[in-house]
């Protein structure tokens, strides 16, 4: 059977950040975490080793593999942050077009630098994508 990998854990957010190296890297993590902070209105958690994740809810596929996941979240990668944010496709690329200089998958939104985005735009994604997991996901922490 399957088992979800990256689970919320009890590590210090506040902590995580501090043993961020790159004092760049670093300093753009605290901008993410205000940014995603003011956006969503949740504390921030740590999901796995180094995912900042915020809210929960609970997902079943028609396979039957369930489990819990964060709402939305983000990771200070080496080499570039990995924004988890998900939304309906049109909501995406328009978002996406508006945003940037990022690289995107699925349900991840990759950018090397917050200079090289809108910050305006990374608010209305993560609104979009709270929104949109709410919708998709009634049983979830924002609206228990």
């Amino acid at each position: 059977m399957y088992k979800l990998k990256t689970k919320e854990t009890d590590k210090d957010v506040s902590n995580f950040i501090d043993s961020i190296e790159d004092e760049k890297k670093r300093e753009e993590t605290k901008k993410l975490v205000s940014i995603f902070n003011e956006a969503t209105g949740l504390e921030p958690r740590m999901w796995g080793e180094n995912i900042i994740g915020y809210g929960t809810y609970h997902y079943k596929y028609a396979s039957g593999h369930e489990g819990d996941a964060m709402i939305t979240g983000f990771s200070p990668r080496k080499n570039q942050f990995s924004l988890y944010l998900s939304t309906d496709p049109d909501t995406r690329e328009k978002l996406l077009n508006k945003l940037g200089k990022v690289k995107s998958g699925v349900a991840c939104v990759y950018i090397k630098s917050i200079d090289q985005v809108d910050e305006k735009i990374i608010k209305e994604f993560i609104q979009e994508n709270v929104d949109y997991i709410i919708k998709e996901y009634p049983n979830n922490s924002l609206t228990e």
